[in-house]
């Protein structure tokens, strides 16, 4: 609004579902991209970086969801190893800002997710698809996590 300061549009299921989609087909092209060319220095940031995530708990509390920032760096680190050998920097920039509008809708099904998802299963089903060079099971595994997030945000309202 003029002269009134910022606006934050809408959440909306619609808006979410719109982001999932786009963000699956962006990113399994990436995904893919990146398996081709992976090299061994790749594949050990990959596992690094899926090592810090799995080592660090999703809330800083252990009864109730408390955001961890060190999660949320870890998180976001893990999806982009993921992708980045794709060597596409517009590729990744697109990837990059998809990945900053679906943090909003994740924080808000954090509360009800935190009790309910389990994170690092679905992390760990990716992770091991992609060792295992299974393009097309990484794929389906990495629509399957986004899509688990629009069901609790959906389920939520």
């Amino acid at each position: 609004n003029d002269q009134r300061g910022f606006c934050v549009a809408q959440a909306s299921a619609e808006g979410l579902e719109d982001l999932v989609r786009t963000r699956i087909a962006v990113e399994s092209l990436a995904l893919q991209q990146a398996c081709a060319r992976r090299t061994a220095a790749r594949e050990e940031k990959l596992v690094l970086a899926f090592h810090r995530l799995s080592h660090t708990p999703r809330s800083t509390q252990h009864d109730s969801f408390e955001e961890n920032p060190d999660w949320e760096r870890y998180h976001r680190t893990f999806h982009f190893a993921l992708l980045e050998g794709c060597e596409s920097p517009l590729l990744l920039g697109f990837c990059e800002q998809l990945y900053d509008q679906a943090y909003r809708y994740r924080q808000l099904t954090a509360q009800k997710a935190f009790k309910e998802r389990n994170h690092l299963d679905e992390h760990r089903a990716v992770f091991d698809a992609v060792m295992g060079n299974r393009v097309s099971d990484a794929q389906r595994l990495l629509a399957a996590h986004y899509e688990q997030t629009a069901r609790f945000y959906i389920g939520a309202t």
